[in-house]
């Protein structure tokens, strides 16, 4: 590390100070992440030693950090080849109508793995297929090394949010496929202690026979000590023999109140690091820049524990307040004391409904747990939540006074708070206050036309994702014209592609080809506009172009599984079986409805009846008002034989609104229910 590189100053002089207050600590960050040795080398060889590893501890404990800044730096680049932490959820102004239909886990994660690579590319990708992509790395010997995966904050798979269900199990099993595939490939998994019982069923799966598990708890005092003076190395500043240690045994007694004039007082045995960061990073910022030796008497001026949470929890508050409640923080500074402390003065543990906590909307409760405000815990099946510490039950009963923390100068109001506010709670399927988030930041923007476009964009996949598909092309629309004054070809290709594909939803393949011509001009190389282009040639009754489309992909990419798919679906309409069967036996596990029922169709064509009709009859039991599905199925039980059926699931088929049969099929349809 430069030693100049740490100089004292002023709050905001630079980026590379030696506390990181609240957010993680960055791989590049190694140098100053101290305290936690131990640790760092155990995980290393946990994850290298084992096709699972398992870390989870408490929120704030520090396993991200752990992972980037104490793991990452141990692993050796000529025996390791190290994917970049991966997430299984994420929010993005990326137009979310451009991508094929997938699995949001899988595409969150390799999207982390692989953050220059064009979305709708990755969209189309299994985990297994974009791992047997990448080029094979060998040791100065010639052998293989190991493949390192980690999936960070992994809870995020459990939420309990119901547009992620049906996808979880997919996914898991799309890692299960890749561990099997590749003996060379470790997993780790992070995770918050309460919902380490959400995954464990799953372990047996993941794990095979090797399997790890490692507990994360906060830092004793020896080693909150050293992740106090550590970080000072090079900065010019120390401490003073017995500051640091002043400065942990602070923040280890919580002062629980009075009672008859005496103050109560508890030793928490333990230091948080959350807490530890926002003390030392007061520290640092409130220092006159000529100190250079920290005494105690500035550590009892400036790192003074009560005072400096307590600004913490009046920003934190402040901050969920502006994105969730309108900027109600007294309302919410109230329910918290009312829901959270008792009339003893001590932590209230409180049941956490469906859709409200106390009254207050859960999207609430998780803005704030991951604040470290409060912490989630699963006791009996059921999840509870408290405060996150003892520490904060102060701050918050005399939350708003001078002492407390300045409360006006601490809710950020720039539009890309709004917007990455806005992320999160599309993310967690919270739409209207997504909405409600990114309109405050389009009123903020100014003249900002990048960011502009970024946030029209983003106000899109929010219709999009409420089925309002009129005002999500308007959004997607604007931001194209946004874009387009700034010369962003391939920005406006993938809105036009977001508007094509949004318009073969509402049944106009015409205006879909036309809008998906436009943005194939724009992006030639995206392989996954070109394979949307093909689906919107066959749904406008032109199957043959959209198979010179799709075998120009597939002759360019190769086994690309959204192309195989749709190409084995058009041979399938086409009677072409033998070839479909070829194609759609390249795509595995059938997820999607139509291709199912297409694989039914070719085994029935073929000559399979039976696995054919075994198929179709699952796909039934899905099928509702699905126009191609219930169509291929009329075509199935037709070659069995079963006209009657066949004829009734035709006439349904023609009446079929999500989607609705393509032109070229209602013939066949009307063939068909005039049969009986």
């Amino acid at each position: 590390m430069n030693p100049g590189a740490l100089r004292p100053g002023r709050p905001g002089e630079g980026t590379d100070l030696p506390y990181v207050g609240l957010r993680a600590f960055r791989r590049e960050e190694g140098a100053k992440f101290f305290g936690r040795a131990r640790e760092s080398h155990e995980v290393s060889d946990l994850w290298q030693a084992n096709r699972l590893t398992i870390l989870y501890g408490p929120s704030g404990v520090g396993k991200t950090s752990l992972i980037q800044a104490g793991v990452l730096p141990l692993l050796d680049p000529n025996k390791t080849d190290i994917l970049p932490i991966g997430r299984v959820s994420h929010g993005s102004a990326f137009p979310s109508a451009a991508l094929s239909r997938h699995n949001p886990h899988v595409f969150a994660l390799l999207s982390s793995w692989s953050p220059e690579e064009t979305p709708t590319r990755l969209a189309g990708l299994t985990l297994h297929e974009f791992l047997r992509r990448r080029p094979a790395r060998q040791d100065p010997y010639g052998d293989p090394v190991l493949t390192l995966a980690a999936i960070d904050q992994a809870e995020e798979l459990f939420g309990g949010f119901p547009h992620r269900g049906p996808y979880r199990e997919w996914f898991i099993g799309q890692l299960a496929q890749a561990l099997d595939d590749d003996p060379n490939l470790r997993l780790l998994i992070s995770i918050r202690e309460d919902y380490l019982a959400a995954i464990l069923p799953h372990e047996p799966e993941l794990a095979g026979l090797g399997r790890g598990r490692f507990p994360l708890g906060a830092l004793d005092t020896a080693a909150a000590v050293r992740a106090t003076e550590g970080p000072l190395e090079g900065t010019g500043r120390s401490f003073a023999p017995g500051a640091a240690r002043f400065l942990v045994d602070d923040l280890r007694v919580i002062r629980v109140g009075r009672v008859l004039g005496e103050e109560i007082v508890a030793d928490a045995k333990k230091v948080e690091p959350v807490q530890l960061q926002v003390v030392c990073s007061a520290l640092w910022h409130s220092l006159p820049d000529d100190v250079r030796v920290i005494s105690l008497d500035h550590v009892r001026r400036f790192a003074d524990a009560d005072r400096s949470l307590g600004g913490f929890s009046e920003r934190m508050i402040a901050e969920v307040a502006r994105d969730h409640l309108g900027g109600d923080t007294a309302g919410l500074r109230s329910w918290l004391r009312r829901t959270f402390v008792t009339e003893l003065g001590t932590r209230e543990v409180v049941y956490q409904g469906e859709t409200l906590t106390a009254g207050m909307p859960n999207a609430v409760v998780r803005a704030l747990v991951e604040r470290h405000i409060l912490r989630e815990d699963v006791r009996a099946g059921t999840r509870w939540c408290e405060l996150s510490h003892e520490r904060l039950i102060q701050p918050i009963l005399r939350g708003g006074d001078p002492g407390g923390g300045a409360e006006g100068d601490a809710v950020p109001a720039a539009p890309q708070d709004y917007l990455r506010a806005a992320e999160i709670s599309l993310r967690d399927g919270e739409f209207g206050a997504a909405a409600r988030q990114a309109e405050e930041a389009l009123l903020r923007c100014g003249d900002d036309t990048r960011l502009r476009a970024e946030i029209e964009s983003f106000l899109g996949n929010v219709a999009h994702e409420r089925d309002d598909v009129d005002r999500a092309v308007a959004h997607y629309r604007t931001a194209a014209v946004l874009f387009e004054t700034l010369g962003a070809s391939a920005a406006v290709g993938r809105l036009l592609a977001g508007i094509g594909r949004l318009r073969l939803l509402q049944g106009r393949p015409a205006d879909a080809v036309r809008e998906l011509y436009s943005a194939v001009s724009r992006v030639p190389g995206d392989m996954g506009v070109q394979t949307e282009l093909a689906w919107a040639l066959w749904y406008d009754g032109h199957p043959d172009a959209a198979r010179d489309v799709l075998d120009e992909v597939l002759s360019r990419e190769g086994n690309l599984t959204e192309a195989l798919r749709a190409r084995g679906e058009i041979l399938a309409d086409l009677g072409r079986a033998e070839e479909a069967l070829r194609d759609l036996g390249g795509v595995r596990p059938l997820q999607w409805l139509s291709t199912r029922a297409a694989h039914a169709l070719a085994l029935a064509s073929v000559g399979r009846l039976a696995e054919a009709e075994r198929e179709i009859t699952a796909v039934l039991a899905e099928a509702g008002d699905h126009g191609p599905a219930l169509l291929y199925a009329a075509r199935v039980r037709a070659l069995a034989g079963d006209r009657t059926s066949a004829a009734g699931l035709a006439r349904l088929a023609g009446h079929a609104v999500a989607p609705a049969l393509p032109a070229h099929m209602r013939q066949e349809a009307g063939r068909l229910a005039g049969g009986a």
